[in-house]
């Protein structure tokens, strides 16, 4: 996946943003935030940092141990798109 605004999203990271954008998602604060989806822990360890690095969905809120996930205009410009 490139940077933000030029991203090529692979078909897990599609599904994945769906799933944020569902609702179905929370964040975990860290350099490597934790992505879990339905209560389990995504299995791909790196997608939380690469979705928020891509700025697809919004980083982490420090002052929650898992808050739910967000998604960002250019996420949603990327599921419609």
């Amino acid at each position: 996946m490139a940077g933000a605004g030029t991203a090529t999203l692979s078909g897990r990271d599609r599904a994945l943003l769906r799933a944020v954008a569902a609702g179905r998602c929370r964040l975990g604060p860290g350099c490597q935030p934790e992505l879990v989806i339905d209560g389990l822990a995504c299995a791909d360890s790196g997608a939380g940092a690469r979705l928020v690095a891509a700025g697809l969905i919004h980083p982490p809120d420090p002052a929650r141990p898992h808050g739910p996930a967000g998604i960002t205009e250019l996420g949603w410009r990327e599921l419609r798109g």
